[in-house]
């Protein structure tokens, strides 16, 4: 059996092989994933799932019947151990060696550890896998005092859903504001203001130093400061899975390096993901995403290209968190701006921040603003008046043809 085999099993594996069906593509299927899981989404992890709101059906991109259904083989619990380019091979971890026509590559990427005193003790956890989140579920009880290290989206999130919960929450961030690497200093002192209202504890310029406790974590140090915890989740990054790639030749930086296609150094083998370092022709540089919409449009693309398409992949970066009752949604690149024009009111969590520089929009931040983010994510690239555009009466349909 040739066909394609796809390694990897998150969103992008799931988009490609059901987007090689779609086109009718009647050779073999394999997809390769190391967890016991069908392909699933990742975002609701720290949330809705670890709430308890989804089961684990929910988070799957689709029932386990679809891929039967498609002829599309999942052989999971299983790692690619090994990839021959030359011999068009992959040898995975059972024993197995598959074959294949084409190869698309989706690894993902795992998260960044701490590797400091008393960072194996037992009550500090990591989140990127449904394991990892069955794992911390039953200790994350009312009145429990939760650590959160590391002040980013999936550590905002977790903490939003544990002081749902009851929990004690504290956020520890290195830097001197949350959100400092991906937004701008009004958006983190925003969401600042919002968790320390609902009584998060969030504490900034603090590096964890050590963690104390006999078997179990029971402190966090943190220079001469400690906090209690019964429980700790860090959230401080992630890193791209390359090593597959590497190991075979490909050329790698900051990701496995493709090009507008979605192809490797190798012409018979793709990547698409967070393990991608991809060229976008409209921002003009590199860039490594760590982004749904990138993992899914870049597979699309590879299942295009792979039965012999042209299709280049271009798209202004978007993604989006939840916290609480609050629906953020990003496009662009915040830091890219040089001016800010807020539209709405912040204090009734209802409102957007576009970001200009030489009067052209190139990002926005839409809080609660579903139907105007829609437009926003069209307003990117064009020249506005930001008069008008922070006057909520304009119609910001009408800017996209002015």
């Amino acid at each position: 059996m040739s066909g394609i085999v796809i390694i990897g099993a998150g969103h992008a594996a799931g988009q490609a092989a059901a987007s090689l069906r779609q086109a009718k593509y009647a050779e073999a299927i394999t997809i390769v994933g190391d967890e016991a899981y069908p392909p699933y989404q990742r975002p609701p992890l720290s949330k809705q799932y670890l709430s308890g709101e989804q089961g684990v059906d929910r988070v799957y991109l689709r029932a386990e019947k679809f891929y039967a259904d498609n002829d599309i083989q999942l052989i999971l619990n299983t790692r690619a151990e090994q990839l021959d380019p030359a011999g068009h091979q992959v040898r995975l971890s059972d024993g197995q060696t598959l074959d294949y026509e084409k190869l698309l590559l989706c690894t993902g990427s795992r998260p960044r550890k701490l590797n400091i005193a008393g960072s194996d003790l037992a009550g500090i956890h990591y989140l990127r896998t449904i394991a990892d989140v069955d794992g911390m579920r039953e200790a994350m009880q009312p009145g429990k005092n939760l650590v959160i290290v590391g002040g980013g989206y999936v550590g905002l999130e977790v903490a939003a859903v544990a002081n749902s919960l009851g929990l004690n929450v504290t956020v520890l961030e290195m830097e001197s504001r949350i959100l400092q690497r991906v937004t701008t200093p009004g958006m983190s002192a925003f969401y600042d203001q919002l968790h320390s209202a609902r009584g998060v504890n969030i504490q900034t310029s603090t590096g964890v130093t050590g963690f104390a406790g006999e078997t179990q974590v029971e402190q966090v140090i943190c220079g001469a400061q400690t906090f209690a915890a019964d429980i700790v989740i860090v959230g401080i990054g992630i890193i791209p899975n390359i090593e597959l790639a590497e190991a075979a030749g490909l050329q790698c930086d900051n990701g496995i390096t493709v090009d507008e296609h979605c192809q490797t150094s190798d012409p018979d083998i793709y990547a698409a993901g967070d393990c991608t370092n991809h060229p976008n022709p409209l921002l003009n540089r590199r860039l490594r995403l760590e982004s749904v919409p990138n993992a899914m449009d870049q597979a699309r693309t590879c299942a295009a290209n792979m039965l012999g398409g042209d299709k280049v992949y271009a798209a202004i970066p978007w993604f989006w968190s939840d916290q609480y009752e609050l629906k953020l949604q990003m496009v662009g690149f915040s830091g890219d701006g040089e001016e800010e024009v807020v539209r709405g009111i912040k204090d009734a969590n209802q409102f957007t921040v576009f970001h200009l520089n030489g009067g052209k929009v190139v990002a926005a931040d839409a809080i609660n603003s579903p139907k105007e983010f829609m437009l926003c994510k069209q307003l990117v690239g064009k020249s506005v008046d930001a008069a008008a555009l922070a006057d909520p009466e304009t119609d910001l349909k009408a800017m996209l043809t002015a």
